[in-house]
């Protein structure tokens, strides 16, 4: 019981970064895409598994080179895909107001935000390669709280987001880049949580 309680709050603080995704992914629309919102929780819950199971095939062999570049990567990724959020809400409003009516999800996008959303995950499976952690119930439970999260991330995003519009899209990407800029200061050793 108390390996499951350590699992489920580790998958917990994992989903966080697919969470705050998923919230900027639903403030960007108008009314919630349900078969969206799935397929964000899918994207997202299937990386959250998919990325400890490598790390922990990887084990000690190459934990030095992945720990010692996953914020940068996260770090670029996240800071990029932010960026262009913030750029696409400094459009026109009527431009924006089109594009956000029936816009289509991004699955380049998806596909890139949910690899920065777990590179952290990959280093949790190297350590569970340690610990000698029981990787099927690991990655299971990891991979369904973040696709559940995920998918509420979505409805939360929607929610604030048919609000504010352009000032939530803003808001997401803002919430993209300091979010790669606290995992880089994290893994760096300045700031401390």
């Amino acid at each position: 019981m108390a390996v499951f309680i350590e699992l489920l709050l580790m998958g917990v603080g994992l989903a966080m970064d697919a969470f705050a995704v998923s919230i900027c992914k639903g403030l960007g629309m108008k009314k919630v895409n349900k078969k969206q919102a799935v397929v964000i929780g899918v994207f997202f819950g299937g990386f959250q598994t998919l990325m400890p199971l490598i790390g922990w095939i990887l084990g000690k062999q190459f934990e030095r080179y992945i720990t010692s570049v996953d914020h940068w990567i996260a770090f670029i990724l996240l800071g990029f895909i932010g960026g262009k959020m913030i750029v696409e809400s400094l459009k026109k409003e009527e431009e924006e107001e089109i594009e956000k009516s029936d816009k289509p999800l991004d699955l380049k996008e998806m596909f890139i935000l949910a690899i920065a959303t777990s590179i952290d995950a990959l280093a949790i499976g190297i350590t569970f390669a340690f610990l000698g952690t029981p990787i099927i119930e690991a990655i299971a439970i990891i991979g369904i709280v973040t696709f559940l999260i995920s998918i509420g991330g979505v409805y939360v995003g929607n929610f604030f987001g048919s609000k504010y519009k352009n000032k939530a899209e803003f808001a997401g990407g803002l919430i993209l880049v300091l979010l790669g800029i606290k995992i880089l200061l994290e893994h760096l050793g300045i700031l401390v949580f």
